[in-house]
């Protein structure tokens, strides 16, 4: 089996899972761990919870050209979580972090090995779907 058919058979499912997880997770942190998402926690969110029904549905229908809808929601959050992740580690940003909201944006709830994040977990979740949809994008091209 070569990666294009791997790809075609098992993206959108691969792609489900990231975003299954994705969810899971913001919502233990939120629900279980009480820590409360601050304004681009929640942008992040809008982005990535209609990605799990979305790609369940399509994975389910075997859509050929899904990536067509997912690929701008995944990169939107990844820069959303970029921008977010670089507000808390850098001082590049830190000027906006106060503006977020009741809960400012440069918390950092978790600091895992000192650089992972909520954001960062995040920023992973959009990058390794997007690059699991560019890859079904490049499968599907003759």
């Amino acid at each position: 089996m070569n990666w294009k058919s791997f790809i075609r058979e098992n993206g959108l499912h691969l792609s489900w899972v990231v975003a299954l997880t994705a969810t899971l997770g913001s919502l233990y942190f939120s629900e279980v761990l009480h820590y409360a998402p601050c304004k681009l926690c929640w942008y992040q969110r809008i982005l990535m919870y209609p990605l799990v029904i979305l790609l369940g549905i399509a994975a389910v229908r075997k859509e050929k050209k899904f990536y067509l809808y997912a690929l701008p929601m995944s990169v939107w959050g990844a820069g959303i979580s970029l921008y977010h992740y670089l507000m808390q580690k850098t001082d590049w940003f830190k000027s906006g972090a106060a503006a977020c909201g009741p809960v400012p944006c440069d918390v950092d709830y978790i600091d895992w090995f000192h650089f992972v994040t909520i954001p960062f977990l995040a920023l992973t979740a959009f990058v390794l779907i997007t690059i699991l949809q560019l890859l079904m994008w490049a499968a599907e091209r003759k």
